[in-house]
């Protein structure tokens, strides 16, 4: 890369390192936001640090430790195509600082490749703790010699590059398409969302494929998969043969297809660079606007049709807000279709779980694909640089907010409602039963709006420059998701196990009533955060 690229990278960078604002900001606001960020990222990190140390264990105690690098490449290919996929749309194209850059003296080829090898440093702490960790364990039953691990670190480095620019080339296409249309946006996140759902189809597909009556066959089957998708997949191939058999020629073509691959994408992306962004950030008109007497409405209608039209202009948004809700409804109709004994029939595998033991943890199943995002944790920050025309607004700052949750609440509560009636009928549950399960479902969309303002009101962050920042990276989505997560998960195993000896009404009663409460406590919480900002 030349002088001037380098500099462009630093610069694009250094304006967004978090210990730069950390080191020189007098907001200590800011810092605590750096401090908080890094705390929950540190968390995320250290468990998918603890996955790739029990899984290579696990590698090695089988005495099929051999097969840890192509665990390694694979990992490292899958993680970086997705996270590419979904930062394409904000970083690559469509970016706020386009008509800044696209000013400077250089190609669109040449900003393409530096807005590329930003994401890239971005994600590259991530890939070196998950190839560090497999190859710490790999060292540990292996003992190779010493050559071994700087080829590991050096391939590692490499074996990322080939998935994101085939994720970004997928992203490029999904503009140059989009980029066509006049709802450019939705059409974007259509695409995005069949990629999404095609994975989970073929993430299902494979679970029954693999289909282990114990852990053992489980872990067998595992490796088995891995090796043959590892043969299919050539760069984790020739990253397996280097680092096992030390193969000079599979290190040449990895490093010679990688460098091919980058230099053939970025010209294709660079050729059509200034005509899809510019495409992407036009505005289109209506030709048939017609005069009409204007209406009244209500200031709480206003502004979730504002929340609602924000939500359709950010394809990055619309994915990670919406898609809990999209796979919700898909659950209902499959459920329906395919029979909720024969679904969890599969899913258990055999455990000794009966339907009526799964009846109170129905509403749970559908919220935790619902609850894990909420757009009351991200819309307040994506006002962004035009917060102080909210703030100019002759509104009260609670009726703001109120519209913001009201708007989260008509995205979460049909959904909800559609899946658990689907469920429940194909479950053959009661009427009094699906009733209880709705208003459960109902309130926890509620507690999920509520504890969302909370984090999207006290992690409030205005200095953004990507979307993508707020949508995917803040600390109040990362403070928010955790707990939820977490808690959700726990409360389903513990639901089922309650419902071996309780009755699955009172057992539902009885979490609505507690969700409730915590709603309440929530919504409070927000007012009086409101009125101190």
């Amino acid at each position: 890369m030349k002088d001037k690229n380098t500099t462009l990278l630093k610069t694009l960078l250094r304006s967004t390192s978090q210990w730069n604002i950390y080191k020189y900001s007098k907001d200590k606001k800011k810092r605590g936001r750096v401090v908080g960020n890094a705390i929950g990222f540190g968390i995320l990190h250290l468990l998918l640090i603890c996955f790739c140390v029990a899984t290579t264990i696990g590698y090695g105690r089988m005495g099929v430790i051999d097969a840890a690098p192509i665990l390694c490449a694979l990992v490292l290919s899958l993680l970086s195509f997705i996270f590419t996929l979904f930062k394409t749309n904000g970083y690559l194209f469509n970016f706020k600082e386009y008509d800044m850059l696209m000013s400077l003296p250089y190609q669109p080829k040449e900003i393409a490749a530096a807005k590329f090898l930003y994401m890239y440093c971005h994600s590259l702490p991530m890939y070196a703790e998950i190839s560090f960790s497999i190859m710490v364990v790999y060292g540990v039953y292996k003992q190779p010699s010493f050559i071994i691990y700087p080829i590991w670190i050096l391939l590692s480095v490499i074996v990322p590059v080939i998935p994101m620019v085939v994720a970004a080339f997928l992203g490029f296409i999904i503009a140059k398409i989009s980029s066509g249309f006049r709802k450019k946006n939705i059409i974007q996140t259509v695409l995005l969302f069949v990629l999404v759902i095609g994975a989970f189809a073929l993430q299902i597909m494979s679970q029954n494929m693999i289909n282990p009556e114990n852990v053992d066959i489980l872990l067998e089957n595992i490796v088995e998969k891995t090796q043959q998708i590892g043969d299919m997949y050539m760069p984790a191939k020739w990253f397996s043969n280097a680092i096992v058999s030390i193969r000079i020629l599979d290190i040449i073509l990895l490093f010679s297809v990688t460098i091919s691959v980058f230099e053939f994408v970025m010209l294709m992306v660079g050729a059509s660079y200034r005509k899809i962004n510019s495409a992407l950030q036009a505005h289109a008109t209506s030709k048939k606007y017609e005069m009409t007497s204007l209406k009244k409405n209500s200031i709480y209608r206003a502004i979730v049709f504002k929340e609602y039209k924000r939500f359709l202009g950010s394809s990055i948004y619309m994915v990670n807000a919406g898609l809990g809700e999209i796979l919700s409804i898909i659950l209902g109709i499959v459920t329906l279709i395919f029979g909720f004994d024969n679904i969890m029939s599969t899913i258990m595998k055999g455990a000794p779980v009966t339907t009526n033991m799964l009846y109170p943890a129905i509403p749970l199943i559908v919220y935790f694909l619902i609850g894990m995002v909420a757009t009351t944790a991200i819309s307040p920050s994506l006002e962004g640089k035009n917060y102080w025309i909210v703030q100019s607004l002759p509104i009260e700052k609670k009726v703001l907010y109120q519209g913001k949750m009201l708007f989260n609440m008509c995205l979460t509560v049909p959904p909800t409602i559609f899946a658990i009636l689907c469920i429940g009928i194909s479950a053959h549950a009661s009427v009094l039963s699906i009733i209880l399960f709705i208003i459960l479902g109902i309130v926890l969309c509620a507690f999920s709006t509520t504890w969302g303002c909370v984090c999207g009101v006290k992690h409030l962050r205005l200095d953004w420059e990507n979307e993508i920042e707020i949508v995917k990276q803040s600390a109040a989505v990362t403070i928010y998701l955790l707990p939820n997560m977490f808690v959700t998960m726990g409360l389903v195993f513990l639901t089922v196990f309650l419902g071996t000896f309780m009755n699955a009404n009172l057992i539902v009663a009885v979490l609505t009533v507690i969700y409730l409460f915590l709603s309440i406590l929530s919504y409070c919480k927000v007012l009086s955060l409101v009125k101190k900002n």
